[in-house]
């Protein structure tokens, strides 16, 4: 019949104890490993842990506004604080002082309105081509007929602007002593000369014809 008494445990050798000790130092008891994983404690374990922030750029300054471009002034006059405007010398400022080539007392009385233009012609309003071959129509026709003198009309010119001068505008005004003074007509004319008020003024010329051979 078996007895109920337990046998005695044998008693490990130094070898067997030795092994046991090295395993048993690999090993984690159950409750630290609770304490350590966080187990037991109601707390979850993150799963995703947040990520470092990430360095930034920090914005690049912005450069200061530019001054605004400073815009030139035209050169004034002291005296009438007006600007100064260069001109070309005007045509019959020449005129009235160039030396006569025809008779000098008809000279005078030409330069004085005692002469009486025999034929004359309106350039005014017209364009200078179209201007240019009227003047040389006419003067042919009155050479041909033994003219000496006649009145031509340009007009003093027009003003844009009430600064503007009125000389510089007049294109026929101031072309005209060209046309004479150029082949064919210079073979016609004889002297240019600005009008007298009575026949014009500053807005006409008295041309006097050379005689026909």
């Amino acid at each position: 019949m078996a007895s109920g008494r337990r046998k005695p445990r044998r008693r490990l050798t130094e070898d067997e104890r030795a092994l046991w000790d090295r395993f048993s130092a690999t090993l984690t008891p159950i409750e630290k490993r609770r304490r350590d994983t966080g187990a037991g404690t109601g707390v979850p374990e993150p799963r995703n842990r947040p990520s470092p922030p990430e360095a930034t750029t920090p914005p690049r300054a912005e450069p200061p506004p530019l001054p605004p471009p400073q815009i030139p002034r035209p050169q004034q006059t002291p005296a009438k604080g007006r600007v100064r405007v260069s001109l070309s010398p005007d045509p019959m400022d020449r005129l009235r002082t160039a030396p006569p080539r025809m008779d000098a007392k008809t000279f005078g009385r030409l330069k004085r309105g005692k002469l009486a233009p025999e034929a004359r012609i309106d350039l005014h309003g017209m364009s200078a081509q179209r201007a240019h071959a009227a003047l040389r129509m006419f003067l042919a026709d009155a050479y041909a007929r033994e003219m000496r003198l006649v009145l031509v009309i340009t007009g003093k010119g027009r003003r844009d602007h009430p600064m503007d001068p009125p000389a510089r505008q007049g294109v026929l005004r101031n072309e005209l002593p060209h046309w004479l003074a150029q082949p064919p007509l210079s073979a016609l004319v004889l002297q240019t000369s600005p009008a007298h008020d009575r026949h014009g003024g500053g807005g006409a010329y008295y041309v006097y014809l050379r005689r026909r051979r």
